[in-house]
């Protein structure tokens, strides 16, 4: 394995899978005893998190709840 000219390195899939690594993740590098670790951040915020804060705002349909409700059930 290689660091590109970026600066980047490809986490083999088997590694991300055994270790919960998903697109998102927040990852750290640290030196230990002179060989460097990487590890998930610590305090980071969850993949639930994260995933609720980029949808946070985007429902603005102006309708209110309850005619969003009668627009679902309306059908039924």
């Amino acid at each position: 394995m290689r660091i590109t000219t970026k600066g980047q390195v490809t986490i083999p899939k088997t590694i991300r899978d055994s270790m919960g690594l998903r697109p998102l993740t927040e990852i750290e590098f640290v030196v230990v005893s002179g060989n460097v670790q990487l590890r998930k951040k610590r305090g980071a915020a969850g993949r639930g998190k994260n995933l609720i804060g980029r949808m946070k705002g985007k429902a603005t349909a102006g309708m209110t709840t309850d005619e969003i409700m009668a627009l679902t059930r309306a059908n039924q």
